[in-house]
């Protein structure tokens, strides 16, 4: 076996894991440590110089090395107010965690529109060829939180925010097409089965398994978690995805729904199990910093946008709810449009100004776009802006990274930490005769036409049948699925205990596939169907053979679930 190449820092505990793991573990490269002119090891050796050591308030300090005391060897004296500012700082250095995408990296860079699109949508950004618009992206995993390793199973964000000249249009995705569920009241559900057991403080696969056999929609979105898609090789070898239907309305008010697609320009690179266990215990933050080393580098990543199209009109000619969540469109019935490309160019001076404190919400649109009514975003677009209020506080906006590039112009007033003129003089009340904004019925949203009754409404039986359940990307991985099930590494797993892998998604345990026996066998019913349909062509992009899903599954032979 050839010995990877990994950092001198590394080598040691790279040789260790690699012996224990055994040949068959495939080789791992770790990523080099990230430089630029000026830094080593991550500090910048001019920043600082000259620089006079001052408190809060700009008062010179003395001495940053010992606190005043009563004597050489008295107590503390409680008026030495630069170290009770010191210590008190300290304290408050942490701001509430994400509950979900808590583990991210981030970088500034630019989109540039490829035609003008005024014909579908209004959106300025999006309303001349070669027009260019700031963004910042943020890859980040879901369930795990800060600090864990980033080469652990599990569904990466993919978030943009365009800093446009109508307002902040936020791009809130995964790296997978489709999600869990398709209606927001199951969302902290769904997290709280991923999350930590309140008894042990440690994840559990017998809870998120017991929530997953109970919701036969999860299935689609378990086929590509299970793949090696689970696992990608880096951000930059990352496609995302918007997963929701959104609406492009024109000037004409005509609307269009759409889905998004980012296409790795870099190619689509996944690791397989093995090496993704190995990347993990050797550099935790291997994704971050292959990511940051390629930008410091000049090796600037980027994505071209894609769009799906239809009509209103188009929606109903589908076997299944194209606004559903936990469907994607096949490519092969509505194809992708190109729109754009993203290139990211700048690392943040600061992790915490940008990275941790940028803000994402689904419900931040420009004039030319609007939420679809799949469920599931809706809940969203209410859910995320809250979390920032009460992650950031109700000024979040006002932060730099948040901060829109035009003008705003708002009778919404004070709140903690209020640092922008909080609107001076101008009253705050609408309408008022004294100069203050004015609305303008040219932005108004085009109506949109309802029927039916007000009701918990359900969804259809049919649409968590295996028939509808798996479209357009997770056939194309039949082939690559059923390899690996033949090969009897499935087979041979089913005799295996579940392993508990902390921060991870492991298999499903067998206290699991004995209950609910009905709704797992439905799942994986659908599981078992789209193995045996046609295949499609291949868009989403796997690199590797994938990860069966069915680790400790039912008994598997010739590629087909065995019921």
């Amino acid at each position: 076996m050839i010995a990877p190449a990994f950092p001198a820092r590394f080598s040691a505990v790279a040789a260790a894991v690699l012996w224990l793991v055994g040949p068959a573990s495939a080789q791992v490269e770790a990523p080099a440590q990230p430089g630029r002119p000026g830094v080593q090891g991550g500090h910048d050796d001019n920043q600082g110089k000259n620089k006079l050591l001052t408190t809060d308030t700009g008062k010179p300090v003395g001495t940053d090395t010992h606190s005043e005391t009563a004597g050489r060897d008295g107590p503390t004296l409680l008026q030495d107010f630069y170290l009770l500012e010191k210590l008190a700082r300290f304290d408050r250095e942490r701001i509430p965690e994400r509950v979900v995408h808590a583990r991210g990296a981030g970088v500034h860079g630019e989109f540039v529109c490829y035609e003008n699109m005024s014909a579908l949508t209004k959106a300025a950004f999006l309303s001349g060829k070669g027009k260019a618009t700031p963004v910042f992206a943020r890859f980040s995993t879901v369930v795990l939180p800060k600090g864990s390793a980033e080469a652990a199973r599990d569904v990466r964000g993919f978030a943009v925010k365009f800093y446009t000249e109508e307002g902040n249009y936020d791009l809130v995705g995964n790296d997978i097409p489709v999600f869990f569920i398709r209606d927001a009241i199951k969302f902290p559900d769904l997290v709280h089965s991923l999350k930590p057991s309140p008894v042990t403080n440690a994840q559990e696969p017998e809870r998120y398994f017991d929530f997953f056999s109970a919701m036969p929609e999860t299935t689609h979105m378990l086929t590509f978690l299970f793949s090696d898609q689970g696992t990608p090789a880096s951000l930059r070898q990352m496609d995302g995805f918007g997963i929701h239907a959104f609406k492009w309305v024109n000037a004409k008010d005509e609307v269009r729904y759409v889905k998004y697609h980012w296409k790795s320009m870099q190619g689509v690179k996944n690791l397989t199990d093995a090496e993704a266990k190995v990347m993990a215990g050797v550099e935790p933050s291997s994704h971050t910093l292959e990511l940051y080393g390629a930008v410091n580098a000049g090796k600037f990543p980027s994505w071209e946008l894609r769009a799906q199209v239809l009509r209103a009109e188009e929606l109903s000619k589908f076997d299944f709810d194209p606004l559903d969540a936990t469907k994607d469109w096949p490519e092969s019935v509505v194809a992708e449009v190109p729109v754009g490309k993203m290139i990211l160019n700048k690392v943040p001076d600061n992790f915490f100004q940008s990275t941790e404190q940028i803000a994402f919400n689904t419900g931040a649109y420009v004039p030319g776009i609007e939420p679809s009514e799949d469920k599931l975003l809706q809940g969203r677009n209410f859910s995320y802006s809250d979390t920032q209020r009460h992650r950031l506080g109700p000024n979040y906006q006002q932060l730099p990274v948040n901060r829109p590039k035009n003008e705003v112009a708002t009778y919404q007033r004070d709140g903690a930490m209020r640092f922008d003129g909080n609107i001076g003089k101008q009253d705050n009340y609408e309408p008022n005769g004294f100069g203050g904004p004015v609305q303008n019925p040219q932005f108004a949203e085009p109506p949109l036409r309802l029927s039916g009754s007000a009701d918990r409404h359900n969804q259809p039986e049919h649409c968590n049948t295996a028939r509808n359940a798996p479209t357009g990307g997770c056939r194309a991985r039949r082939p690559a699925l059923k390899n690996r099930l033949r090969s009897g590494a499935a087979a041979r797993r089913c005799s295996r205990p579940a392993r508990r892998r902390p921060y991870a998604f492991a298999p499903p345990p067998a206290s699991v596939r004995g209950r609910s026996r009905w709704s797992a066998g439905l799942a994986l019913a659908a599981l078992a169907a789209f193995f045996r349909r046609p295949g499609v062509r291949h868009q989403h992009g796997l690199a590797g053979p994938a990860v069966g899903i069915l680790e400790s599954g039912p008994p598997v032979a010739d590629g087909h679930v065995q019921f």
